[in-house]
């Protein structure tokens, strides 16, 4: 892949103020794959201003004309769909079926469904003798994370341009690629210049910056609890609108009624995508007591079945970490468990039977910890990584209890005998999102956490009218 030597900024490709660069390696080897620029305050200024410009075109713009562009992005996408696939597979490590599904297919997913909800939104309503105006909230700085590049990406700018606003958008320096190829595919569209920026640098300089700009009036951020408070800090000097989708431990809850081979295959799906590293991943499963054991022997057979290696291959369910700091990381972890746990399979062990040229790759092997309670580190702390903690319960009062026992709040999901049983159970979880009965995800409905897993919602009419402000103008009575 050819390095990233210019940011985008004005709808230009300009080289940073800096003159530094960010090396981005592939998780797979270890090896260099592309150099990206190291932004600075100065081009977060300029493209701040860059955006302001473009805000005062873009805010004034048809809705014809954002659906068009929308549409247009979401196209080149799927034209691109093999290259990005394959370079989100190197930065993050997503096996290749899951990189083209997932990374890319959600992306294009978001792109689309802001320009069908767009069509079928008013931009103004009469309510009495006000008449209530929908406005562009104006500058927006989205500053995305390393797991779901272009899916979260699309999340903060679709919205944003569906409802007339300019963003100017940092990267994760793990995987900053696919943001420059968003926005070559924006260039070719009627986007007017300034209305999409791409900062690429470190979350110290261009985060900070972005995140405290006088001229920015909102801030996204998708990251960790720990950037999401500071972020949050920042902003709130500028009085900004701030919102957050953070961390999360969330809890798969098998009720005793219900078909348990079925609730463990979604319970290894819903943990182990993305290698683990997913903020919605249910890596708590909490099952009843008396059927432990039989929930270990599957466990260890499906997890155990799991293949690790190149995420290229096709046939790879798991492949490595983003980077060797998050490799790390997970295997910090593993090795606190306390000693009275049980590894049912992995462990924080070496993988074993990596070919040669993996062995510098960033990989941990898939692992399911047993027999610990809730207030191990290992059922509290988000590890973001193949690690799944089996947790048993007595009674379902006793499963909510241990499921909300958690600073975390995003996700979840519950299998029962039927869905009024889940839902039944569902209703009582504290958290942003519950699948039922293996119930996907779903791009139009509202995504976002409860207590230290973020502030508002993304996707779905709810994710655009965060991008909004309201306008009431008092008319004359007649």
């Amino acid at each position: 892949m050819d390095d990233r030597t210019e940011l985008y900024i004005g709808g230009k490709w300009v080289a940073s103020a800096g003159g530094g660069t960010i090396d981005v390696l592939d998780a797979t080897t270890g090896e260099l794959l592309a150099r990206v620029p190291a932004g600075t305050e100065t081009d977060v200024d300029d493209a701040v201003a860059a955006a302001r410009s473009g805000f005062d075109v873009w805010s004034q713009s048809s809705i014809e004309e954002r659906v068009s562009v929308l549409r247009r992005i979401a196209d080149g996408l799927v034209e691109r769909e093999s290259e990005l696939a394959e370079m989100m597979a190197r930065e993050v490590g997503t096996p290749i079926a899951r990189s083209r599904t997932v990374q890319v297919g959600l992306g294009v997913t978001i792109f689309r469904s802001m320009a069908d909800i767009l069509e079928d939104t008013s931009l103004e309503e009469r309510r009495g003798t006000s008449l209530i105006l929908k406005v562009g909230i104006g500058v927006v700085g989205a500053i995305t994370p390393w797991n779901y590049p272009l899916y979260q990406l699309a999340a903060k700018v679709a919205p944003a341009i569906a409802a007339g606003c300019a963003t100017v958008v940092k990267p994760s320096s793990v995987a900053p690629l696919v943001a420059f190829a968003v926005a070559e595919i924006a260039d070719s569209t009627a986007l007017p210049p300034g209305v999409l920026n791409i900062v690429s640098g470190a979350g110290g300089r261009v985060g900070e910056r972005l995140a405290g700009h006088p001229d920015v009036e909102m801030v996204s951020l998708t990251g960790s609890t720990a950037a999401g408070a500071r972020v949050g800090q920042v902003a709130a000097a500028g009085i900004k609108k701030v919102t957050l989708e953070l961390g999360g431990k969330s809890a798969f809850v098998i009720a005793p009624d219900a078909d348990f081979d079925a609730a463990l295959t979604a319970a290894v799906r819903g943990c182990y995508v993305n290698n683990g590293q997913t903020c919605t991943a249910t890596t708590r499963l909490l099952v009843p007591a008396d059927r432990l054991e039989y929930v270990e022997e599957k466990l260890a057979e499906l997890v155990g079945s799991q293949r690790i290696g190149d995420p290229l291959d096709e046939s790879v369910d798991i492949g490595p970490m983003a980077s060797r700091e998050q490799q790390q990381s997970v295997l910090d972890h593993l090795s606190a468990v306390p000693s009275n746990a049980h590894f049912v399979v992995g462990g924080p062990g070496d993988v074993p039977d990596l070919d040669d040229r993996l062995r510098s790759g960033f990989f941990v092997r898939p692992t399911v910890v047993s027999r610990v309670d809730n207030d191990s580190a290992i059922a509290r702390e988000e590890v973001f990584g193949p690690v799944l903690t089996v947790l048993t319960y007595d009674g379902i009062d006793d499963a909510v209890r241990i499921a909300n026992d958690s600073e975390y709040g995003l996700s979840g999901a519950v299998f029962a005998a039927d869905d009024d049983a889940a839902i039944a159970i569902a209703r009582r979880l504290r958290t942003g999102q519950v699948g039922i009965n293996g119930g996907r995800f779903n791009a139009l409905a509202p995504f976002g956490g409860m207590k230290k897993s973020g502030i508002g919602r993304e996707l779905g009419p709810d994710g655009l009218d965060e991008y909004f402000e309201k306008i009431s103008l008092q008319l004359p009575a007649t």
